[in-house]
């Protein structure tokens, strides 16, 4: 709920929870393509979904260790840099996230109805 002083408390936190729904989904789309942290949260940004360092780079070591990315070090810049890219675990799993994001999509709009 909004007031005349802007979003309520808990808009913050609705928000906060819907925005952390889809930055694991953000990411896989765009790890399609082989890139390092910071060429990451550029892309993410310039799409309108900035993250913070803190945020992005235990996410990334997470869905390595669920075994949806592959990682290497490019020791050959200065300075060194870990390149993310998605593996075949990680492409299934961005289709199927990217079908449930389109049905939750269709789903929510309908709820809403003309809210706008």
């Amino acid at each position: 709920m909004a007031t005349s002083h802007g979003p309520s408390k808990n808009s913050d936190i609705g928000q906060v929870e819907l925005r952390r729904g889809v930055l694991v989904l953000a990411v896989l789309s765009q790890l399609r393509h082989r890139q390092y942290g910071y060429s990451l949260r550029q892309a993410l940004a310039d799409g309108g979904m900035p993250v913070e360092e803190g945020t992005l780079y235990p996410l990334l070591r997470r869905l390595e260790a669920q075994g949806l990315l592959a990682s290497e070090w490019d020791t050959g810049t200065a300075p060194p840099r870990r390149y993310y890219r998605l593996n075949a675990e990680g492409k299934r799993a961005l289709a199927e996230l990217a079908d449930a994001w389109r049905a939750q999509v269709e789903a929510v709009e309908g709820f809403l109805g003309d809210e706008r």
